[in-house]
């Protein structure tokens, strides 16, 4: 791009937007849909349910160990379609950018969309670009939707959690809540800790190779662990027990929390995922996972029980119990 800065001429809808697209967006995200330069993608879709999602990426700062805001909005919602059983087919990028926004910065995350893309092997098969005034947002912020197929005989949703299931998390949490705080506030520790914004799709074909009879799968994100188990207790109307010393927390990770007042249970993860199904399934779902590299850490910490229902509880280390509750507040903003 010649110009060095977004100027608002380049959300106009005249030659600019137009040089913008085809120079910088469309040759990084290229694919035979976008090359059709309509305003949908038509694609053939294989036999199953349709799933659909969308989220919008607000995070500051938009560079952070471990990934920037674009391939945190590629993961992200793949991620959405993968903890529903679906296989993602494409997805959308919707792009508001400040007047002012640095060209080189706006190519680099584009870059590491396409890479993202690419790697997750999910195409990017549509998109908008807006631009606003000056101080109206902050740098750059990005809506990403997507559609996915979910196979026949698979029936994951937040309300099939049962009395006796295996609780699942597929490895270390809070990771990428401490990385973002971490170069936020200009913090460094002994250990850096990355983000670990990834794709799961490949982790959750590989558990539904193993069984269909997943009854739940979410992905922690804002709110983290804790407030996601309780979002699926209220909706199984269930109680759920985890045990603190199972919980895969890094060294790194509870150290900035134990320095800072954090819990990591309340930090946002973005490439996790929790999974809940029959006990007797439990061991050799975590085997199929641990042959994946976004599943080794993949680890039981805790069950499902039928009372208390909506309640999840922990036992600590010290032999006691406490309530885990939804998040109050907000820990870190802007954290996704």
């Amino acid at each position: 791009m010649k110009e060095k800065q977004i100027l608002l001429a380049h959300g106009s809808g005249g030659s600019m937007m137009h040089a913008l697209i085809r120079d910088l967006f469309l040759p990084a995200f290229d694919n035979p849909y976008l090359r059709k330069g309509n305003d949908q993608a038509l694609f053939d879709t294989p036999s199953g349910r349709i799933a659909f999602t969308t989220d919008t990426y607000t995070v500051q700062p938009v560079i952070f160990p471990g990934g920037t805001i674009g391939e945190l909005a590629v993961h992200g919602t793949i991620n959405d379609l993968a903890v529903g059983g679906a296989r993602p087919l494409g997805l959308s990028v919707g792009m508001i950018l400040e007047e002012g926004l640095d060209m080189d910065l706006l190519e680099m995350i584009v870059q590491r969309m396409k890479q993202a893309s690419e790697e997750a092997g999910v195409p990017i098969v549509t998109g908008d670009t807006k631009v606003v005034e000056r101080g109206s947002c902050d740098k750059i912020f990005i809506n990403t939707s997507g559609v996915g197929i979910v196979p026949e005989g698979v029936d994951i949703d937040g309300a099939n959690a049962r009395p006796g299931d295996a609780v699942i998390i597929s490895g270390s949490i809070g990771d990428h809540g401490v990385a973002v705080m971490s170069e936020r506030r200009g913090l460094q520790f002994s250990t850096p800790v990355v983000s670990d914004t990834q794709p799961l799709h490949k982790l959750v074909k590989r558990m539904l190779s193993v069984t269909k009879d997943i009854h739940v799968m979410r992905d922690p994100t804002r709110g983290g662990v804790a407030t996601t188990l309780n979002e699926i207790a209220g909706q199984s109307r269930v109680g759920i027990e985890i045990e603190e010393e199972r919980l895969p927390i890094s060294d790194a990770v509870m150290g900035a929390c134990d320095l800072l007042g954090f819990d990591p249970l309340y930090l946002a993860n973005e490439g996790k995922l929790i999974a809940i199904l029959p006990e007797a399934l439990a061991d050799d779902v975590l085997a199929a996972m641990h042959g994946l590299p976004e599943g080794r850490g993949a680890c039981r910490v805790g069950h499902v029980i039928a009372d208390k229902p909506g309640i999840v509880r922990m036992k600590t280390g010290i032999g006691g119990t406490r309530i885990i509750n939804v998040l109050s507040g907000e820990i870190l903003p802007r954290i996704c």
